[in-house]
């Protein structure tokens, strides 16, 4: 019932993204609707920075879109490398909308006019206050509607069109159990590194490293105090991946605390097919070894692990290894944590506010706390689910299992701890943790954590690729991004 999909997650990130706006708005503000004279028409055509195929983007969208980031605060490029990052990402977003009008790619006024609905609950506004506070920064609510469809159809293009190039084998998945159960089984043999017992190359000799990471986004025209915090963070679990800690188990518990932070193990890699920064930083790391330093790209910052560094093998497969002696080929040894919780849930529904669920369930929580009220009853009698006759008891639960919201809320309590409210799109729980343990997935389970690593990793490289084939491929004529739209001519 509560499983998640990528584009639930996709969706949630839109409705962040809807809510994000809303102050931002007095930055977008559509110009009166009066009869273009020719003066005004040639001033039109006169504030356009660049030539999209048959579209264009102005210079006032891009000042918007500067002033949008100066009032987000911290510290950003100097002013000529902002003003052209903000129009490569104006001419690329351009580029997508545009193709995605002619693949049918679209959104309806009912799909729109629910996720409106969403933003304004997450907010906790009636539609009618949502509008209101629209207004009031100085924009309407048609500009606002039309930048959400936009935002929705874009996320809706990239996923259609990255996902098809995302191509995985049943032979890669097997690698990467084969792989991941090699390096179990070095770590067990006594290293407590992760070592394993490929061939090392000798000195001068070509050699497949394979690096694991964990990525901590930080955007390089994010504030200072978020780029301050996602350091911190990538610091902290640098110092952790020093200690004796299994890298690949701490990697997929910060995903899972943090769902923008992003683990992948990047499988058997030449130098060359490693990033530039990446290779530099674990250049003379040997294997099962982390990284000196974290990382920074202009993307985020990176904790490093050298999984393995052995002999590159003229004509192997890429991420193919012989199977060592002893090493468990079968998938075996991918452990997860998984936790057993309760809840009592409160449906969405015609008569039901979200004051009313969220007021309901808080004095569940109370009485649970005070001890005057056992959760598995109060759930037998309330809760609006097919595990009501149960107490309420979900089972064991392991990552993924869940939808992000009740994912991240449950994997926050400690044993025996009752939550506070929690809204998801199946209406409001109240959660407690009963039990963890960590457990092997079991072989279909392991495949789909195989799939999903592996996925992972193609899918960002797939992106990057496809948004270049998409700026080269179209026509783009830059005229003149360097002047604001209010400089005189």
């Amino acid at each position: 019932m509560m499983h998640s999909t990528s584009f639930k997650q996709a969706l949630a990130a839109i409705l962040w993204l809807g809510a994000s706006l809303l102050p931002q708005f007095a930055l977008a503000q559509n110009s009166p609707k009066t009869a273009p004279t020719v003066e005004s028409k040639i001033r039109n055509i006169d504030g356009v920075a660049a030539v999209v195929n048959t579209g264009f983007v102005t210079r006032k969208e891009i000042d918007d879109r500067i002033a949008a980031l100066q009032k987000q605060g911290g510290k950003l490029p100097d002013a000529a490398t902002l003003r052209k990052t903000v129009l490569e990402r104006l001419i690329i977003e351009k580029i997508q909308l545009q193709n995605a009008e002619q693949e049918g790619v679209s959104v309806s006024n009912k799909e729109l006019d629910k996720i409106i609905g969403d933003i304004a609950v997450k907010n906790k506004l009636s539609l009618a206050e949502l509008k209101v506070k629209i207004v009031a920064t100085g924009s309407t609510y048609e500009r606002y509607r039309q930048m959400l469809r936009d935002d929705v159809i874009l996320s809706r293009y990239r996923e259609r069109e990255v996902e098809a190039k995302v191509k995985i084998s049943d032979a890669e998945i097997d690698n990467f159990i084969t792989d991941r159960n090699r390096a179990v089984a070095g770590a067990g043999a006594g290293t407590g590194t992760g070592t394993t017992r490929s061939t090392p190359a000798g000195k001068g000799e070509p050699e497949e490293i394979d690096v694991a990471q964990i990525f901590i986004p930080a955007d390089a025209a994010a504030g200072a105090g978020a780029q301050a915090e996602a350091k911190k963070k990538a610091e902290s679990l640098l110092r952790d991946a020093r200690g004796d800690v299994d890298f690949l188990q701490l990697g997929a518990l910060a995903a899972k605390d943090n769902p923008k932070i992003k683990f992948q193990e990047l499988g058997y890699r030449t130098p060359d097919r490693l990033p530039q920064l990446f290779y530099d930083a674990i250049r003379n790391t040997g294997s099962g070894q982390v990284a000196n330093a974290v990382v920074k790209s202009p993307a985020g910052y990176h904790v490093l692990k050298v999984l393995d560094r052995r002999a590159l093998v003229a004509n192997a497969e890429p991420q193919q290894a012989a199977p060592q002696e002893g090493t468990p080929t079968t998938p075996q040894n991918i452990m997860v944590t998984q936790t057993m919780s309760r809840h009592i849930l409160l449906r969405s529904r015609e008569g039901l506010t979200d004051q009313d669920a969220e007021r309901r369930l808080a004095g569940y929580r109370d009485q649970v706390r005070a001890k005057t009220a056992d959760f598995g009853e109060l759930a037998k009698k309330y809760s609006e689910d097919g595990s009501a006759a149960n107490g309420g008891n979900l089972g064991w639960m392991g990552p993924g299992d869940l939808v992000p919201e009740f994912d991240q809320a449950m994997n926050r309590l400690q044993i025996g701890e009752v939550s506070n409210p929690v809204k998801t799109e199946f209406g409001w729980h109240l959660i407690q943790v009963l039990e963890r343990r960590e457990a092997q997935l079991t072989i279909e389970k392991q495949r789909q954590f195989a799939r999903a690593a592996i996925r992972e990793r193609k899918f960002d490289q797939a992106y990057q690729d496809w948004l270049r084939e998409l700026r080269d491929t179209a026509t783009v004529k830059i005229i003149n991004a360097d002047d604001p739209a209010s400089s005189p001519r």
